[in-house]
């Protein structure tokens, strides 16, 4: 067994731990410090937070506030001017939303801006300032104004029924015994006829024999323009050409002319022994003969015009009654 160890001598026995001086006033400070702090994160948060930024107070009006909470912006263009601070309810039942804004952003209010409450599918609430006239006057502090709601979730049930009814309408016209089908093979069948040999007047007429009949008759149509249109170049030859009866026509026409204008020439002298006649009575006898001479001349002349008359009237066959006037 090992022997028990003896003690030095001249060492002395350990006394333990030595105590702290001023320990009750470190702690204090250590506490103060810890105090001060926690107090300065405060200040500061309130003071990021605009606490002690001077601001205007705005009361919106709304029917209805749910999803507004505490604290959550006001936006204008999309950027937060304004904090909920409280939300009260008056005494008619509407909800009055008291707004914070700085007094740095007040400015962007005017007296005719629009303030919308804003409630998406997706997302929360939103509180939205829009101003239209920003040469109107600012928005005084203290101000009420409506706020409109923009709840897209309210026409919800009015989009469901809506398209229940469409799609109980889609069901009507793809029925087996709907309209649109009884169309559909109608059509069918249209396409079909004009697909055949009849094509589309097989289709038209119902059946293949009046096409046909239609055909035939387009045919002998055209079988006799053709032979009317040969007719029109031959009469065309015959009176028009240049041996034509348009040709002999016209010359005749010219001697008839002339002739008229010798009988117009042979009254003419009948008209001037007339006056002779007439300012010498007694020479009656002789003014008398040159009458009958004159007579018998402008006779002749007659019977010429009339010979010429009966020429046309044989060369020109598409006159019946010819009737030529002298003057």
């Amino acid at each position: 067994m090992a022997e028990p160890t003896t003690p030095i001598a001249g060492s002395e026995p350990d006394a333990g731990p030595r105590p702290v001086r001023h320990l009750q006033f470190k702690a204090a400070l250590l506490l103060l410090f810890t105090v001060a702090l926690i107090a300065g994160s405060v200040l500061y948060l309130l003071y990021a937070r605009g606490v002690f930024e001077p601001t205007q107070r705005l009361v919106l009006v709304a029917d209805d506030a749910e999803g507004v909470v505490v604290g959550m912006d006001m936006t204008f263009a999309g950027f937060p001017i304004g904090r909920v601070r409280r939300l009260e309810l008056a005494e008619p039942g509407n909800a009055h939303i008291v707004v914070d804004v700085p007094s740095a952003d007040a400015h962007w209010l005017r007296t005719s801006s629009v303030f919308t409450l804003e409630r998406g599918l997706v997302g929360g609430t939103t509180i939205k300032a829009f101003t239209g006239q920003p040469a109107d006057p600012p928005l005084p502090p203290g101000a009420r104004r409506p706020v409109l709601r923009g709840d897209a979730t309210a026409e919800l049930p009015q989009v469901l029924s809506a398209a229940k009814q469409t799609l109980e309408n889609l069901a009507a016209i793809t029925a087996q015994d709907a309209a649109l089908r009884t169309t559909l093979d109608n059509l069918r069948a249209t396409t079909e006829k004009l697909n055949g040999p009849g094509g589309v007047l097989g289709a038209a007429f119902g059946n293949d024999a009046d096409a046909r009949k239609l055909v035939t008759a387009l045919d002998r149509a055209n079988t006799l323009l053709a032979r009317l249109d040969a007719l029109t170049a031959k009469a065309d030859t015959q009176v028009f050409g240049p041996d034509g009866l348009a040709k002999e026509a016209r010359g005749t026409v010219l001697q008839l002319n002339q002739l008229l204008a010798e009988t117009r020439a042979s009254l003419k002298k009948v008209d001037a022994l007339v006056v002779e006649a007439q300012g010498i009575g007694a020479d009656v006898r002789g003014a008398t003969n040159n009458l009958g001479g004159l007579r018998a001349e402008v006779e002749a002349n007659l019977h010429k015009v009339e010979g010429m008359i009966d020429q046309l009237n044989r060369k020109w066959p598409f006159a019946k009654d010819t009737e030529v006037k002298l003057p």
